[in-house]
């Protein structure tokens, strides 16, 4: 096995180095000017990641929007809308609604956001540029979040955030389709902002392992930031919070996953105290259907048990059942380093 694990490396190598070697020359080219950025006169702060998915992006999005909000600042967020009908076009949500809105036309991650905040508006469509231009007039934002946006560099951004997982093993850290970076260490350079997430659920050597790898290739003076994720209650299908999540503990649950990291769900649910008895994991933004929502439900049902998922898996869930079997966690973002150094740097960016 060891053998046919260097035999597949040595193959893939050139394909590594391909693949790692076009992102090199784009941002080169948009670094120095050889390829045009669009610049606004609006604040605009990128969070993004160098690998593939499940960082943590949308509750760390939520909290910089909150944070803003209290500074009472307007928000516009740019976001691809994955997998949403309108992703190779435009739309537009709106903050405080929480029903209305169709997830197979914008996707799951917006109608989340524009389900938790109040005043922002969350704007879908992979071309982020000519969104922001279209919108820009009409919404007034004093601050435009970049979802996803480390690599969308048409877009000049006055703020890169960058989010890793604490816990992504250290090996997995090579240009794909050797590891799981979808983008090289060098794409560091632009980074302002490194924020480890899921570090509460992480050893402190492995945490201290990732900060040592990244701060070869960050900027002098980068800011670190490290967080994780507290769940705030357990709320039924009708996003009415059912209870608080002391009732996880000793009660029977089946959890149900669609992201990309259901690894970490299940971890946080078994440190609730929950007897967690049964994992159904799906492919990241997947839509269910009735027929596997019902399955589950019936099996939860004779086994006495709850169902719970996540709060994005539950933007879609809803299109197809409101048993009150089914339950989600409410996550939020809590820092646990980095708090006050982060808090000043996006001030210092929202002034610009």
């Amino acid at each position: 096995m060891i053998a046919l694990g260097k035999l597949f490396q040595f193959l893939m190598l050139p394909l590594a180095f391909l693949w790692e070697g076009y992102y090199r020359i784009r941002r080169f080219f948009y670094t120095y000017g050889y390829l045009n950025q669009n610049v606004f006169q609006v604040p605009i702060v990128s969070i993004g990641n160098l690998t593939f998915g499940g960082t943590g992006k949308t509750p760390f999005t939520l909290w910089l929007s909150e944070f803003y909000a209290r500074h009472d600042m307007k928000i516009m967020i740019l976001m691809r809308g994955y997998k949403g009908k309108l992703e190779k076009s435009s739309g537009i949500l709106r903050g405080g609604r929480k029903l209305g809105y169709n997830p197979f036309d914008y996707g799951d991650e917006p109608l989340l956001l524009a389900r938790r905040l109040e005043k922002a508006s969350i704007v879908v469509g992979r071309n982020r540029s000519d969104n922001l231009r279209y919108y820009f007039a009409n919404e007034k934002p004093d601050v435009v979040l970049l979802d996803d946006g480390h690599q969308h560099l048409k877009l000049y951004r006055d703020l890169n955030i960058v989010l890793f997982d604490a816990l992504m093993p250290i090996d997995r850290y090579k240009v794909a389709p050797l590891g799981y970076m979808r983008e090289g260490f060098s794409a560091l350079k632009a980074a302002d902002l490194v924020v480890i997430g899921r570090s509460d659920q992480a050893l402190r050597e492995d945490i201290d392992s990732l900060k040592d790898l990244v701060k070869k290739y960050a900027p002098p003076g980068t800011i670190f930031a490290e967080i994780g994720y507290r769940p705030s209650g357990v709320y039924n299908a009708r996003t009415s919070k059912k209870s608080d999540v002391q009732m996880l503990q000793g009660r029977k649950v089946i959890c149900l996953a669609g992201i990309a990291s259901p690894v970490s769900f299940y971890a946080l649910v078994e440190s609730l105290g929950a007897d967690l008895i049964e994992r159904h994991t799906f492919p990241d933004h997947h839509y269910f259907t009735g027929e596997e929502v019902k399955e589950i439900i019936d099996q939860a049902k004779e086994r006495d048990a709850l169902v719970l998922t996540t709060e994005k898996d539950m933007v879609k869930l809803r299109r197809v059942t409101d048993d009150e079997a089914i339950h989600y966690l409410e996550i939020n973002v809590v820092f646990l380093d980095g708090a006050k150094e982060t808090e000043a740097l996006l001030l210092k960016a929202a002034k610009r």
